[in-house]
């Protein structure tokens, strides 16, 4: 993998410079330089650092490109999914297991619309960067026997909690045979609070295979998808599921 092979770079750079009795701050060269990309690739997905993502299907050529929500269901899904029924879209919810045990009919109610699961573990801990494979391993198992429990259904869907990756997330991951999902077009919708500002991060990147990340978790989202609606709508855009993008089912 990647980040074993720059280990690797990293120690035989640091005995080359150690052979050649270089000064000492040169070594922090670097050490410092390995510490950036580490960094970069736990909290971002779209960099490929610990595992594959699939981001956007940048070869596809047809207007259509898949909607996404995290960390529902909630009491503001069902407006979520008034909208997407009005403007005739698809989309995919990656649901956290918690939520589905809190709101199961509002769960039913996505699948009954047509909309794909995707899993987003059971319990979004904020701790998910710092879980064991194990543990890592037994939120996502634990996710899907609820998703199964409530909606009678499977995914091979997962998105890692806050985008974050390391070895031990993509030994479950693996583990547990799911595809990770990543975006590339991030609304951060959920830490701005300008409804304008917020589409102005998406509406100038919509194109062919973009893969949108929402949070069906607030009004202001669910008004931010209804502008973001009426866009795609005027511009020819078709929304799908995440699986029918890529073509993951034959």
């Amino acid at each position: 993998m990647k980040h074993y092979f720059n280990i690797g770079f990293l120690i035989i750079l640091l005995l080359i410079l150690a052979a050649l009795k270089v000064e000492f701050w040169i070594f922090l060269i670097p050490i410092l330089i390995f510490l950036v990309v580490l960094f970069i690739g736990v909290y971002n997905i779209r960099f490929n650092y610990f595992l594959k993502s699939y981001h956007q299907n940048s070869t596809l050529k047809e207007k259509k490109i898949a909607l996404t929500f995290d960390d529902g269901p909630t009491e503001f899904t069902p407006h979520f999914l008034t909208l997407l029924k009005t403007f005739d879209q698809k989309a995919t919810f990656f649901c956290i297991g918690k939520q589905i045990e809190k709101h199961p009919e509002i769960f039913r109610q996505i699948i009954e619309e047509g909309h794909e699961i995707g899993n987003h573990t059971f319990s979004h801990s904020n701790k998910t960067g710092f879980l064991s494979t194990q543990n890592m391993t037994n939120e996502i198992l634990r996710n899907g026997e609820t998703i199964f429990h409530q909606g009678k259904i499977r995914t091979d869907l997962y998105r890692p909690p806050f985008g974050i990756t390391n070895p031990n997330i993509a030994k479950a991951i693996k583990k547990t045979g799911k595809k990770s999902i990543g975006w590339n077009i991030r609304s951060f919708d959920t830490a701005i609070n300008s409804e304008e500002k917020i589409l102005n991060r998406i509406l100038p990147k919509v194109k062919p295979g973009s893969v949108i990340l929402l949070h069906d978790t607030s009004e202001k989202s669910a008004n931010v998808l209804e502008k973001l609606l009426v866009f795609l709508q005027q511009n020819a855009y078709e929304s799908i599921s995440v699986s029918e993008l890529y073509n993951f089912k034959k």
